[in-house]
């Protein structure tokens, strides 16, 4: 994953936990912890185990090909709106065209909107709202995934920051405005192959040497490429009546041509350039606001000189499937762990030599000890045993998930009921539900074969 989704999923989940609350982090606090590094890092590393966990990383590929989608279909419209732009410039070929609204349909709504843009950059720094506006709604309606509603206003805020989305609007922008010019040159070219046109110019309170003036200052810049201008006799031979002269129509040609592509074409691409050379070099100084209260708060959390203990952060409001040995560190040997246990249940039971008793778990403390270890020695097999006679609350359930999740494998034990007592039916069926939702293999006999060697 790019640094630039990293810090996007990172600000993503700043902000649902500013809207919604904080989140159960309690799992993915330890691991940042553990993983050590800076303050942003550990930042980051908390973010993703989140967002992974609670789906945002899959909407987010999603969104990704809803922006792509959304994309084709707004440079799909450029190109036809280009080629309208085109027709409409050369509407009849039997008519004699009128070089000056041949070259207002072409340019100018163009170049009325190139000056908003430029004005805007300049004064405000925001421009391209409509079309931004455009391609994000397009992007999440494309997405299809409610997750992604928060992704959108991450961004444009990671971007903001660094004054980095003037510039990538101005890649949109630019880019859709080269791909209607470059789209109403091609036409204007097929039609200028296929048909024949005559030029001519006309007006009522104008004189001729204007317009002589402008043919000649608007053909200056195409000169310099090799394209021909018209003689100033054409030009005003041009006021009475198209020449039927072919020179004369391919000078006209040239002209209109030449026009359309330094000043609709040209500017258009080297402004896309230099906006997708800012957004390039201005990624790469992306960084996390530390200073927002969002993350400042975080850092008595993941910093280990300030870490607290004794909070109880909220249960999960559903269960997630357990992914075993998902640790980069290796593992190895075993491990049996008991959850809440009253003094009546004698234990630990006899163990092999080659199996470890991690105790009982019936405090934070000794909770947040255990998986302090076993974020940095996991277990290649863990086995943990709990009394059916307790309901299966979503605190003790959370607690089985984060400890299968340090092991390479692990299985649930069910004690059986000591004697002369029975266990209840529904509630031994509530927790054979929950352990099959976390996908945990469970047994109501000591699993101690399996932890000595392995398998049964």
């Amino acid at each position: 994953m790019t640094e630039l989704k990293n810090l996007w999923l990172t600000e993503t989940i700043r902000l649902r936990e500013e809207h919604a609350g904080p989140l159960d982090d309690l799992e993915a606090n330890r691991l940042a912890r553990t993983a050590g590094g800076d303050l942003p890092t550990r930042i980051q590393r908390r973010a993703l185990w989140l967002a992974e966990r609670d789906g945002l990383t899959i909407a987010l590929e999603h969104w990704l090909q809803g922006a792509r989608l959304a994309l084709i279909v707004m440079a799909v419209l450029a190109v036809v709106s280009g080629a309208g732009l085109a027709f409409a410039a050369l509407s009849d070929g039997q008519t004699p065209v009128n070089v000056f609204w041949a070259l207002g349909s072409l340019l100018g709504l163009n170049l009325i909107l190139l000056l908003s843009w430029a004005l805007g950059l300049a004064f405000a720094g925001e421009h391209g709202a409509t079309l931004g506006r455009l391609w994000l709604w397009l992007s999440e309606k494309l997405a299809r995934d409610a997750k992604a509603a928060q992704l959108a206003p991450a961004l444009l805020l990671l971007l903001q920051r660094q004054k980095l989305n003037r510039w990538a609007l101005g890649v949109l922008v630019n880019g859709l405005w080269l791909l209607a010019m470059l789209s109403a040159l091609v036409i204007l070219l097929m039609l200028m192959a296929t048909r024949r046109y005559g030029f001519v110019w006309e007006t009522t309170i104008l004189g001729g040497e204007t317009f002589v003036a402008m043919t000649q200052a608007l053909g200056a810049l195409p000169a310099l490429l090799g394209f021909s201008v018209p003689t100033v006799e054409m030009i005003r031979a041009s006021g009475d009546a198209a020449l039927n002269i072919e020179s004369a129509r391919q000078a006209w040609a040239a002209w209109l041509v030449g026009v359309l592509l330094v000043y609709g074409v040209l500017p258009r691409l080297l402004l896309a350039l230099v906006c997708r050379w800012r957004w390039k070099t201005g990624r790469a100084t992306l960084q996390l606001d530390l200073n927002l209260p969002g993350y400042a708060q975080l850092r008595e959390r993941l910093m280990p000189t300030s870490e607290r203990l004794g909070i109880s952060d909220a249960a999960p409001e559903q269960l997630h499937p357990i992914e075993n040995g998902t640790s980069d560190l290796p593992s190895d040997g075993a491990l049996l762990v008991a959850i809440e246990l009253d003094e009546q249940r004698p234990w630990p039971p006899k163990l092999p030599k080659t199996v470890s008793n991690a105790g009982i778990l019936d405090s934070r403390e000794s909770r947040h000890k255990l998986l302090e270890q076993l974020s940095r020695f996991p277990p290649a097999r863990l086995a943990i045993a709990c009394d059916p006679r307790r309901s299966p609350d979503r605190g003790s359930l959370a607690l089985i998930a984060e400890l299968a999740r340090s092991a390479s494998a692990t299985r649930v034990w069910l004690l059986p009921a000591p004697p002369g007592e029975a266990l209840d039916a529904a509630r031994l069926g509530d927790w054979h539900v929950a352990l099959q939702q976390l996908e945990l293999p469970f047994a109501d006999s000591a699993p101690l074969s399996w932890l000595e060697t392995g398998h049964d």
